[in-house]
């Protein structure tokens, strides 16, 4: 690799990190500022707010990773212009193509940071960021999703509890239904259901089992009642927030698991799923777009450049949470969603780019 090369990929990933290094700090300080009452009044062990604290850093730096590496470019990259060192580089004989050789080189090392990011570190980051907002922040909301949990766990059965303790594994009023061919073939009710880790059983109390027969129903009832069940421990947990804390391969094995339960979320778990591979592809689009806006001087100089580019990136981001809104809420296709704005801006960067080499 060349001088030329160095140089800029140096500058390229050093402005990138002290982007990050600079507004994740003051993510951090707005957003303590915001819910320091909560944390007061809540008397947080500083332990479990330090370890917050990192998973906000990782699921803030995963949400705006291609924002803060576009605006990182375009601003090292005024600064080579309005100081004519492109124009010097350009005026060497090297052709803008090679000029963006080295760009590419740091978007590829950006990428595959956030590919990894995104497949691993966030999913445990979300985790634990919106388990701490639900237990400090939001104690009620989090009673509300633990209640009245209705699920179909298979073609032929559908189950329900009043409300459900995920601490305890402990639930309420449960009832698991049987169909065949659309008709009931039995019914269990529990006033508690508790799942034994040691054991991998359910435990029952207030068990009653109906059979339904033909002419007249067979009653089975237990005061107590060990048993096996199909489904998981988790199924009686309804988290919105069920794909973004899923690596990768369970979050797979998760979609696939609800695709046949027919659950009514799969549009927002398969956009959690396509937007981890989206995500490096539109950082290559971002790179190509911020050198082809800002690789000119300009007699406003870097000001302009950064309206241009901040004027773009919010474009992205409205294009991104219109199309990801749609994909939650309607029929429309969550590949589509994902990959739409990258493709839109895939080729406003071709369309730049040529007129930049121009």
């Amino acid at each position: 690799m060349k001088i030329l090369d160095w140089y800029i990929l140096k500058r390229y990933l050093i402005t990138f990190f002290m982007m990050l290094l600079l507004f994740i700090p003051i993510a951090i300080t707005v957003h303590l500022a915001e819910k320091i009452g909560k944390i007061l009044e809540n008397d947080v062990p500083a332990g479990e707010l330090l370890i917050y604290l990192y998973d906000f850093t990782i699921y803030f730096a995963n949400i705006l990773f291609p924002l803060f590496l576009f605006l990182s470019v375009i601003w090292f990259t005024s600064k080579l212009a309005n100081n004519t060192e492109i124009i010097a580089f350009l005026s060497s004989g090297v052709s803008f193509s090679r000029f963006l050789r080295p760009y590419l080189i740091g978007a590829s090392v950006v990428a595959l940071l956030a590919l990894l990011l995104g497949l691993f570190l966030a999913p445990a980051a979300s985790k634990g960021f919106n388990e701490f907002d639900f237990k400090y922040f939001h104690p009620n909301r989090k009673d509300t999703q633990d209640q009245n949990v209705y699920r179909q766990i298979s073609d032929n059965d559908y189950i329900y509890v009043s409300n459900f303790n995920s601490k305890q594994k402990l639930g309420y009023n449960f009832t698991l239904e049987h169909f065949e061919n659309h008709a009931l073939i039995y019914k269990i009710d529990a006033k508690t259901i508790k799942y034994i880790e040691e054991d991998t059983i359910y435990r029952l109390t207030d068990f009653v089992k109906r059979n339904v027969g033909e002419f007249d129903d067979e009653i089975e009832s237990f005061k107590t009642k060990d048993t096996l069940f199909d489904f998981e421990v988790k199924d009686l947990i309804p988290v919105i927030y069920e794909a973004e804390i899923l690596p990768y391969g369970e979050l797979t094995e998760f979609i696939k698991k609800e695709e046949q339960r027919g659950s009514s979320n799969i549009g927002r778990y398969q956009l959690v799923k396509y937007r981890k591979w989206s995500l490096p592809v539109s950082i290559f689009i971002l790179t190509i777009i911020a050198v082809s806006v800002s690789a000119m001087k300009r007699r406003g100089g870097m000001g302009v450049n950064l309206a241009v580019g901040i004027c773009i990136a919010m474009v992205f981001v409205f294009f991104d949470k219109v199309f990801g809104v749609l994909a939650e809420q309607a029929s429309f296709s969550p590949v589509i969603a994902v990959w739409f704005p990258n493709i839109i801006f895939g080729f406003l960067a071709i369309y730049l780019l040529y007129n930049a080499k121009r």
